[in-house]
């Protein structure tokens, strides 16, 4: 198997990556402050959140948009008057956790979906590596049987994932794929039954001759 496909594949992998952690956010954080993703309407970027120190209250807390200047100070009776009280907490709740942080979500609820399109993906990975195998050993582009039964179940969850996220361009992108993956098996079939059918026919015909 070759070497270079696979180094490009971490080469695109470590780009992309960059990209969704790297650095986003042109603001400077204040001291022992943590931090959420938020986004309202088009706007997106972090919510600093500040621990309260001897004297005060409750926490404070900043809106830092991607573009644009800083909010002022908050305080949390003011966020939680606003916002409401189970949002404030959610977003407390993210930042305080690792993993939500990593994967840039809100809840374990959230988690599940996002398990949802993990497995998605990795069904369609799943595909091309099997593809990939299966030519590289006939020594010629091939596609096999189970390339499109891992494009069938990795599209369908795919599709339940991006609706989940109401993200028009995978619901689009997945629609058509799923109905093209599910007719290249039936058709598949339909093959496998006339070839089985043939080569029961061919025999009787030669001993009736």
């Amino acid at each position: 198997m070759k070497w270079e496909p696979i180094a490009i594949m971490v080469v695109l992998l470590a780009l992309g990556l960059w990209v969704v952690y790297g650095p986003s956010n042109p603001h400077a954080m204040r001291a022992e402050a943590v931090s959420a993703k938020f986004t309202i309407g088009a706007a997106k970027g972090e919510l600093e959140i500040v621990a309260p120190v001897e004297g005060e209250s409750g926490r404070t807390f900043r809106f830092l948009p991607r573009d644009g200047a800083p909010s002022r100070v908050v305080l949390e009776e003011e966020l939680r008057a606003v916002m409401g009280d189970g949002v404030v907490e959610q977003a407390i709740d993210a930042s305080g956790n690792w993993l939500f942080r990593v994967l840039n979500i809100t809840g374990w609820w959230s988690f599940a979906w996002l398990t949802i399109g993990f497995v998605g993906q990795m069904l369609f990975f799943g595909r091309m590596l099997v593809q990939w195998m299966v030519s590289e050993r006939m020594k010629q582009s091939h596609i096999p049987e189970s390339f499109w039964w891992f494009s069938f179940f990795g599209g369908v969850l795919l599709f339940t994932y991006f609706a989940w996220r109401q993200d028009p361009v995978g619901v689009l992108g997945q629609t058509s794929g799923v109905v093209i993956y599910a007719r290249n098996i039936r058709l598949i079939r339909k093959q496998q039954r006339r070839a089985a059918r043939s080569s029961v026919e061919t025999p009787s015909q030669g001993a009736g001759q």
